[in-house]
C-alpha cells in the first residue's frame, strides 16, 4: 500500500474513532481498531498493529454486541504479528 494511501487510511479510522467515541457507537468503535491492526500490520508497525488488536480481541465490545466473527478476525491477525 503506498505510504499516501496509508495516511490518508489512517486519518479517516482516527476520524471515525473521533466521532464514534463520544456517540456511544459501539461497532464502529469495535471495528476501528482491529483495522488499523491491519493497516500497521501492512504498514510495517508491528508494534502499533499488536497495540491495536490487542484492544479489539481484549475488550468485551466484539461478545457483548455478539460480533464473534469479528472477534475470530482480529484474533487471526493478532496471531500473524506474533509469528512475522
Amino acid at each position: 500500500m503506498p505510504v499516501s494511501d496509508a495516511g490518508r487510511a489512517e486519518a479517516h479510522y482516527g476520524q471515525a474513532l473521533a466521532l464514534a467515541e463520544p456517540r456511544g457507537m459501539r461497532p464502529l468503535i469495535a471495528r476501528c481498531h482491529p483495522g488499523l491492526g491491519t493497516l500497521y500490520r501492512g504498514t510495517g508497525k508491528s508494534d502499533q498493529a499488536r497495540e491495536r488488536l490487542i484492544t479489539a480481541t481484549t475488550t468485551t465490545m466484539y461478545r457483548e454486541m455478539d460480533m464473534l466473527f469479528w472477534l475470530q478476525q482480529a484474533g487471526a491477525e493478532l496471531r500473524w504479528i506474533a509469528v512475522g
